[in-house]
């Protein structure tokens, strides 16, 4: 399933070397920076389950929407909005893939309100390379998967997630520095007007 191999990673990614020993980042703290986290943008590198790599840019409206820009050779785009996933394949010209938001783990960190003190949603919480890392689950799917968070402290910043999907295989995206604060216009995100264009190029 393209979902998988895209967002969805050998969890031994190369984390960027950080001082070990970092004071472990409380789950209330990182629920409150999650929530905080109205928008943010980076570039992105992202090792799939087969060990192969790919980057690009992604940009992040919480709640509810997300977007990655897959740079060439690839020049795929995913879209979440509107509590759907789409996979717009720029190789191709069929219509997108999509599926539920709510049926992927990432639907964790883009849910309104996150509170990762929920029970039986964090099944990991520890220190690892100078970063917090959390792995969660959907409490009432946990069939679905979990996405592994690791943050760095001083201040809170998201460093990479790693999600596992139903079948064990694994996505890491590593991101670079974040930019918060930027405002995107509506269509940024929306899979019905990316439809109209790929469906006007088609002509």
């Amino acid at each position: 399933m393209m979902l998988k191999r895209l967002i969805l990673a050998p969890a031994l990614a190369a984390l960027m070397a950080l001082p070990a020993q970092a004071e472990k980042l409380s789950l209330g703290a990182i629920s409150s920076y999650l929530n905080g986290l109205t928008t943010a943008e980076a570039d992105f590198r992202q090792i799939n389950a087969d060990g192969s790599t790919s980057q690009g840019r992604v940009m992040i409206e919480r709640p509810g929407r997300m977007r990655f820009e897959y740079a060439p050779p690839d020049r795929t785009l995913v879209l979440a909005s509107a509590g759907q996933v789409a996979i717009f394949d720029g190789k191709s010209n069929t219509s997108a893939e999509q599926y539920p938001l709510s049926k992927t783990p990432l639907n964790l960190i883009l849910a309104p309100k996150v509170d990762l003190s929920r029970a039986r949603m964090v099944v990991g919480h520890g220190e690892q390379n100078g970063l917090t890392v959390v792995t969660a689950q959907d409490p009432q799917h946990p069939e679905l998967g979990t996405l592994q968070l690791a943050f760095s402290a001083n201040p809170v910043t998201l460093k990479q997630w790693t999600v596992t999907d139903e079948a064990g295989g694994q996505t890491t995206v590593v991101l670079g520095p974040l930019t918060t604060g930027k405002r995107y216009p509506m269509d940024t995100f929306s899979i019905n007007v990316q439809a109209g264009k790929n469906a006007k190029r088609e002509k």
